[in-house]
């Protein structure tokens, strides 16, 4: 495999300015001819990675969960690998992919060219790797700031979670799945690809990047106390075990559409991206992403 990577490091991410020289000095060591493009945006990344495209083999990200989704749509649309080091605050799709956090290691792993295809959602158009959710998650991510995290972690989203929990209002939705149409009043409904979200919390317990599956989970909460089981239940995947979590699964041959009175923010792996009504799908073997040699 030539190894002519385009490497883009968010330096707002958790770890990206500090370890940013560490990252070049491990991928030199290890052979790599780099293609870095200085950028204090994130935001110009789907550009950066058309632009270069036709130049390079791989795109390494230095960044967490929300930078790679910054990344994944130009990705698939050249059909470029991608190469993973973790930076940022929860680092759900390194946990889900079994990555190592340290710099080193996980240059080594991209090194190591066990490139293995995973699953992808997809919402309106926007490819998500986790989870894309609407309600409480958007509400914790407006207002989750990057000082919080920084100095918190992924303590950061508990923090911000109870801050907003007390003044959530459920909301009125329509999930159409086939031709079943169920309607609820909920506080947060989930549609999850792959195994973690929000800091390390399992979509399901069962649910794995590669199973061509989505799972949906709708918090239907009547009263406040029903937060509380909430706390032991999600972390594992568990919350289907509770009479107000409605969990449901679709395969690639079924789409899930959800439809409410006024369009709301769906939050696709911690970034704020498309609108309700939404429809979405899985895509089987949507990326190809460079995980550790089997030994």
């Amino acid at each position: 495999m030539s190894k002519k990577a385009l490497l883009l490091v968010n330096h707002r991410s958790r770890k990206g300015k500090e370890q940013f020289k560490v990252a070049v000095d491990s991928l030199h060591e290890l052979n790599f001819e780099l293609v870095i493009i200085p950028s204090k945006n994130p935001e110009e990344i789907p550009e950066i990675i058309t632009e270069y495209a036709s130049k390079i083999d791989l795109v390494i990200i230095g960044g967490g969960d929300g930078t790679l989704n910054l990344a994944v749509d130009s990705l698939v649309a050249h059909n470029l690998p991608l190469g993973i080091i973790p930076m940022g605050t929860a680092n759900d799709l390194a946990r889900t992919l079994g990555l190592p956090v340290g710099i080193k290691e996980a240059c080594q792993v991209i090194a190591q060219n066990n490139l293995n295809y995973i699953d992808l959602g997809w919402v309106n158009g926007k490819y998500f790797f986790n989870v894309a959710s609407l309600g409480l998650s958007v509400k914790i991510t407006e207002n989750l700031s990057a000082q919080a995290k920084s100095r918190w972690g992924i303590l950061a989203y508990v923090i911000t979670a109870l801050k907003v929990i007390s003044k959530i209002r459920p909301f009125r939705a329509e999930i159409i799945i086939g031709d079943v149409s169920i309607k609820v009043k909920t506080v947060q409904i989930a549609v999850g690809n792959g195994c973690y979200y929000g800091g390390g919390m399992a979509v399901a317990k069962d649910a794995k990047i590669n199973d061509q599956r989505l799972d949906l989970y709708s918090l239907e909460l009547k009263n406040r106390w029903q937060v509380f089981p909430l706390i032991w239940t999600l972390p594992k995947g568990g919350h289907d075990i509770l009479p107000w979590v409605r969990s449901l699964q679709v395969n690639p041959s079924q789409t899930i559409t959800i439809n409410t009175s006024k369009p709301l923010k769906i939050n696709t792996d911690g970034e704020l991206t498309v609108t309700t009504p939404a429809t979405f799908k899985v895509i089987p073997r949507g990326i190809g992403v460079f995980v550790k040699s089997k030994t």
